[in-house]
């Protein structure tokens, strides 16, 4: 019996050194640059002030000093990109990165908690910034990303992170308070009658659920302005932030009735409201622009939600958003696959945006959404956060990226994908 137990112990221990180096890169993160740096004659795509032909960037102290036809080059080092382009560093919202390692290895998955209202979950006490997923991610050049936990009802609260750190800590970029919120609904929808009608009624129960929970909130919002000793529980504590005006809610829907219902909810409470997904959004524009709600569209590359509309109908989202004057960014909601984000904006471009609309998406819109006004473009006093490309980066034919500078920091490119490459060209 005493044998079994110590055997078993010791594949408990083998185990969790497996999945620990499983969840653990080799790359070091970069270190501040001792000079100042010009990088000249290059394409810089500014994503705010449109596109500067042969311009020329000076960067000091982690900050962007100046972006120009010309520039001071007084006691820098001056880098000549000569048919090179600088784009800024992407901002990837809606992920998992840092959560998830091996999707079907449970214990490498930390990005969901059981129940349907958790309002005080935190990624950041499980966000793992050695993940191998995320030189992969950089690679592609997203420097930024929203980590967003998962789950059904109140899943929590986001964080943002840089893509070049030694922790958690090194990583997070402040920013307002940002709650989620997932809509009830049907995944699946059975074809069977009665399967349906209990299917339904779950998702009433659970829609009741959520709505009783923002009500207990308000009522708690209220006690405290009342008498700020009134206590609670940690769950209507972590929410006060939304009904004092100070955070956003996130709502990931993308049915119409759902979003109108998100929108009834942000009326109700005077919530700042965010939906994610939206893929009906276009349809409920003037009930979204009212409420000066914002849009995170993540399905770019994605199939129609309904069998009558046209195999095309996913891509168009974006122009039909930017048509009718909603205010929206492009998300990727996935963890390795948010590589994919500016391929996304390129689809996007096909039908409908224009190359510097896309680009904004995943860039400086991303970072409005965020309320973050230092990163997501190449202007004065913003975090030198760039990329240099060879080729166009919303093309997946001609983009290459060849550098990123993640706060004036030159990143590592290296990840586990190129290293196998190298490896099994030698076979």
């Amino acid at each position: 019996m005493k044998n079994t137990i110590k055997f078993t112990a010791a594949i408990a221990l083998l185990s969790g050194l497996n999945i620990n180096n499983a969840m653990a890169n080799d790359i070091v993160p970069a270190k501040p640059e001792t000079q100042a740096m010009v990088f000249t004659n290059a394409t810089i795509h500014t994503a705010t002030d449109g596109v500067i032909t042969n311009g020329q960037l000076r960067v000091d102290n982690g900050k962007i000093v100046n972006v120009a036809e010309q520039v001071d080059t007084t006691n820098a080092k001056v880098v000549d990109l000569a048919g090179k382009h600088i784009y800024p560093g992407l901002v990837a919202l809606d992920t998992s990165l840092g959560l998830v390692e091996i999707s079907l290895v449970r214990e490498t998955v930390d990005k969901f908690e059981i129940g349907d209202v958790n309002p005080q979950l935190n990624p950041k006490t499980a966000y793992n910034a050695d993940s191998e997923i995320i030189p992969t991610v950089r690679y592609n050049g997203i420097a930024y990303a929203q980590v967003v936990p998962s789950g059904t009802g109140i899943a929590g609260q986001s964080i943002v992170v840089n893509m070049d750190a030694w922790n958690v800590n090194d990583a997070i970029v402040e920013s307002g308070h940002q709650m989620h919120l997932y809509w009830p609904s049907i995944r699946w929808r059975s074809s069977n009658p009665k399967t349906l009608k209990k299917q339904q009624q779950q998702v009433q129960n659970r829609t009741k659920k959520v709505w009783q929970a923002f009500e207990d909130g308000y009522r708690f919002y209220l006690a405290r302005k009342t008498d700020k000793k009134v206590t609670g529980d940690q769950k209507l504590a972590s929410m006060m932030p939304l009904y004092r005006g100070e955070g956003q809610l996130f709502v990931h829907a993308q049915k119409q009735e759902q979003i109108e219902q998100a929108i009834s909810l942000a009326r109700k409470y005077n919530f700042e409201l965010v939906i994610v997904g939206g893929y009906d959004a276009w349809r409920v524009a003037p009930s979204l622009n009212e409420i000066k709600a914002k849009v995170i569209y993540n399905r770019t590359l994605g199939l129609p939600l309904r069998r009558d509309e046209p195999v095309e109908q996913a891509y168009k989202v974006p122009a039909l958003l930017k048509q009718a004057g909603v205010p929206f960014a492009l998300g990727f909601s996935a963890d390795w696959d948010a590589r994919n984000l500016s391929f996304a904006a390129g689809q996007a471009v096909a039908y409908g945006l224009t190359k510097e609309e896309a680009l904004k998406a995943i860039t400086s819109d991303a970072a409005k959404i965020l309320k973050l006004d230092n990163i997501g473009a190449i202007a004065k006093g913003y975090q030198a956060s760039f990329l240099i490309s060879s080729g166009d980066i919303l093309d997946p034919v001609t983009a290459k990226i060849e550098s990123l500078y993640i706060d004036g920091r030159k990143v590592d490119l290296n990840n586990r994908h190129n290293q196998l490459y190298q490896k099994y060209l030698k076979r």
